[in-house]
């Protein structure tokens, strides 16, 4: 990926090494208050766990804890150092999806809310709860952040067999993606119904909205190549490899040896690359309704 060369986003907030602050722009002020959720370390360290070994997304699962310990951040805007690869990297990235999604809802006739991207070590607090690097990254439609511990980048490479920058922008366009449905209003409609179904039922709609996040990827992917020509040989094939890596039937047949097709919660490797390409080859966020798909 052609990533030195884009524009670095301001937006994202430095929680490593016990810090609080935003890489890019000048110095800021003042603590930040916010609501997290409650429940405890060992319920935590269970919730990562489990999201660890069937695949799930942790914000349905942090997201049911009760809401209500407050918290405080200092807001410090600092600039990254030059030789911090991986943070200029995802701030590269970020600022690649900030101005593609701006573009769309533009032509939409919309505002694009562009997110907060955080980077954490060990564990970390949102709306959603408390997570530990075993979670991996998510999205908190809470506080409408997404967070990332640069590990699971090497994660992915040494465990998972998806190297390569691309994979890793993936797993960003991803998240940033359920940014996009949670300003779209599909999450919200989403998580309501799932609470009022079935747990096999409930699982087969998170599917389809992991789907659609990856099909928006896809969209990003797209776009950004059109207006910027930010593609390099072999990058659609990285992105392809960690959508595969990370499909519900291969890391549950990995932690387990077999699989549970009803606990899918994100879809199966041959869907999330199928609907990256959709996406990918048309561009058009129309084409990712996943709910109107019939098999999906």
């Amino acid at each position: 990926m052609r990533w030195r060369r884009s524009r670095r986003s301001s937006n994202i907030e430095d929680r490593r090494g016990g810090g609080f602050g935003r890489l890019g722009g000048g110095m800021g002020a003042g603590p930040r208050m916010g609501k997290v959720a409650g429940g405890g370390g060992i319920g935590v360290i269970v919730i990562a766990l489990i999201a660890m070994f069937f695949g799930v997304d942790p914000s349905f699962l942090l997201s049911g804890l009760d809401q209500g310990t407050t918290y405080t951040t200092t807001d410090r805007r600092e600039t990254p150092p030059a030789d911090d690869q991986q943070a200029q990297f995802v701030a590269a990235v970020l600022g690649e999806t900030e101005d593609v999604w701006n573009s769309i809802f533009a032509d939409l006739g919309a505002d694009y809310s562009e997110p907060t991207l955080v980077l954490f070590e060990s564990q970390v607090t949102s709306a959603c709860g408390m997570a530990s690097s075993a979670t991996g990254p998510f999205y908190c439609p809470g506080d409408r952040q997404v967070y990332i511990d640069l590990d699971f980048f090497t994660e992915l490479e040494r465990r998972f067999g998806a190297p390569g920058d691309f994979a890793r922008a993936y797993v960003i366009a991803h998240e940033i993606g359920h940014h996009v449905q949670t300003l779209l209003g599909i999450s919200a409609k989403v998580q309501d119904l799932r609470r009022r179904l079935p747990e096999v039922e409930a699982n087969r709609y998170s599917v389809l909205l992991e789907l659609q996040a990856d099909c928006f990827a896809g969209v990003w992917a797209r776009t950004a190549q059109e207006a910027r020509q930010i593609l390099e040989a072999g990058d659609i094939e990285e992105a392809l490899g960690a959508a595969a890596a990370i499909g519900d039937d291969r890391l549950q047949r990995r932690a387990r040896g077999y699989v549970t097709p009803d606990s899918f919660t994100h879809g199966t490797s041959e869907q999330r690359t199928r609907w990256f390409e959709r996406g990918m080859r048309t561009g058009d966020i129309d084409t990712c309704d996943t709910f109107a798909a019939e098999g999906a």
